[in-house]
């Protein structure tokens, strides 16, 4: 969903319909992914600022837009659902990075992501 707006824009609400055709899930599932999604959008722009800030040499705008999205839905969960824990969000980001992304796609996941966590950790001590 997140790769749909990012690359065509438009509003969440008329993303969901057309994916939940497509895909199916239990209702907790498609709750979960719409929140991801919607707080994702709502706060994009520090988002990106926190993701460009731990990848040196990287514009957001340069990245794959698998990779950016990935980044994005997985700093929303480390800053704002601390009850998931990291390397679960961490985990989960790689594989599907793996699986959607390029080659190079788990690495460059795996490497800003732990750079952002470790940050995370330091400002929470």
């Amino acid at each position: 969903m997140l790769f749909q707006i990012d690359m065509a824009g438009g509003d969440p609400g008329e993303v969901y319909p057309h994916f939940w055709h497509e895909h199916e899930a239990e209702a907790e599932v498609r709750a979960f992914a719409e929140s991801l999604v919607e707080g994702v959008i709502r706060e994009r722009a520090a988002l990106d600022v926190i993701i460009a800030e731990a990848a040196e040499n990287w514009r957001i705008e340069r990245m794959a837009v698998v990779d950016r999205n990935i980044l994005r839905m997985a700093v929303f969960e480390l800053a704002k659902a601390p009850s998931t824990p990291a390397v679960v969000v961490l985990d989960e980001a790689i594989e599907v990075g793996k699986k959607y992304g390029s080659e190079q796609s788990g690495a460059f996941v795996n490497g800003i992501l732990d750079a952002i966590r470790k940050r995370f950790e330091r400002e929470r001590s």
